[in-house]
Order: C-alpha cells, then sequence, then structure tokens
C-alpha cells in the first residue's frame, strides 16, 4: 500500500454491493482495499469503513469518542433515503451518507473527503435534512397522536387510547398540524407519510396499563 492511498474497509451487508463498490474504488485506484469476508480485521487498520445502513449505525456508536482522530471514519451506503433516517445515522456519529444510486464520482467523492476527515452527506438528500434541520420535531406524545390519526381514529377514540381528554388530543393534533404546516388533518398524515414519520409498517402506541388493545375495527 502507498502511503498516500487511503485504507477502506467495506462490509456491507449486501454482497452485491460490495462487489459493486469494491469494483468502482478499484478502477479508480486511489484507495487500499479491504472486504470483510476476506480480510475481517481490515477495519482495524482502515481510515475509512463502507456499511450498509444498520452496520454503519452501530459501528459509529461504538467508536470512543476520545480517539476520534485516529478512528476510522464511517461511511453509510444504503436505499433509505427518509430524512429521520438520516438525521439517526448523523446524531450516531455516522461521517458520510450516500444512496445507492449514487454515480461512480460521488462515490468517490465521498470517500476521498472523509479519507481527508471531512464528512459527506449525499446531494440527493442534502436539502431535506437542511430542511428538517429548521422545524421542530415533534413529541411523545404528538407522534402517538399521529399514529392513530393515520388509521382514522377521531378525537374521541384517540382520547380513549391514550387515555387523555378530547382537549388534550385537540392541542396535540393542532400542535403537529402546526409543525408538519399541514392545512388539514388528512394533510398532516400525508405530509408525515412523505416525510418518513409514519408508514406502512409503523406500530401503533401501546395501551395503558390494564386495558386491552381495541379491535382495529373499533378504532375506524
Amino acid at each position: 500500500m502507498q502511503a498516500n492511498q487511503p485504507s477502506v474497509h467495506i462490509m456491507h451487508a449486501d454482497a452485491v454491493m460490495t462487489a459493486g463498490l469494491h469494483a468502482l474504488l478499484a478502477e479508480h485506484g486511489a484507495f487500499h482495499l479491504t472486504l470483510q469476508d476476506r480480510q475481517p480485521h481490515g477495519q482495524a487498520h482502515a481510515r475509512v469503513i463502507i456499511a450498509d445502513y444498520d452496520s454503519g449505525i452501530m459501528l459509529a456508536r461504538q467508536l470512543s469518542p476520545d480517539r476520534s482522530s485516529a478512528a476510522p471514519r464511517v461511511l453509510i451506503v444504503t436505499q433509505l433515503d427518509k430524512e429521520w433516517q438520516v438525521r439517526t445515522a448523523m446524531d450516531s456519529g455516522v461521517h458520510g451518507y450516500l444512496l445507492q444510486g449514487c454515480s461512480a464520482e460521488e462515490l468517490v467523492r465521498a470517500v476521498q473527503q472523509l479519507g481527508q476527515g471531512m464528512r459527506y452527506l449525499a446531494e440527493a438528500v442534502t436539502r431535506c435534512v437542511a430542511d428538517s434541520l429548521s422545524r421542530e420535531s415533534l413529541t411523545g406524545r404528538e407522534t402517538d397522536v399521529l399514529l392513530l390519526l393515520a388509521r382514522g381514529c377521531c378525537n374521541k377514540s384517540i382520547a380513549r387510547e391514550l387515555g387523555i381528554g378530547v382537549g388534550t388530543v385537540k392541542t396535540h393534533v393542532k400542535g403537529l398540524m402546526s409543525k408538519l404546516d399541514a392545512t388539514a388533518r388528512t394533510h398532516a398524515v400525508v405530509v408525515a407519510a412523505q416525510r418518513g414519520l409514519i408508514g406502512s409498517g409503523t406500530r401503533l402506541p401501546a395501551p395503558l396499563p390494564g386495558r386491552q388493545p381495541r379491535p382495529a375495527a373499533a378504532m375506524q
């Protein structure tokens, strides 16, 4: 390995992505590359580690803050593009975030910048994340109310489910609509879905202690 070649360790969970990342970076010729399945200890000597979303976040959280100058820089390559997913990764200490559809030039640029101790955020998600920084986050209770709104619950149903008053529900609805810049309840749900705050796999808030979960039909 030449002294001016940053060491890059690829530990992406997707074998096809691993092969593609290795091929693109090898073609560029400016990096010393190691692969998890061939050189599992390459991580210890890497300047940049390229990982999938879950592995990248787990690794970034494990890195000790007091050795940040010597610790490897973590670059996530993923198809996850919701603002909360990107924010979660960056808040966990990830240094770079790329989408799987990025160009070879952007991949090389990201690795080079991380190798120089800088950060890199995919061009495709930079704007949405920047916009999110200027928005207020929903509180836990506002999120609970939003999830029930998405299931078609009226204020009375939400109040029963969460064990709060109808007036309190209205206050939470007003607050979340303001934060989402929504003009109606259905609009709030649409905006939340677009931002990745809710989705088809979203779980409802847990019922209060001693209460039985209500059948879906009773919540309409």
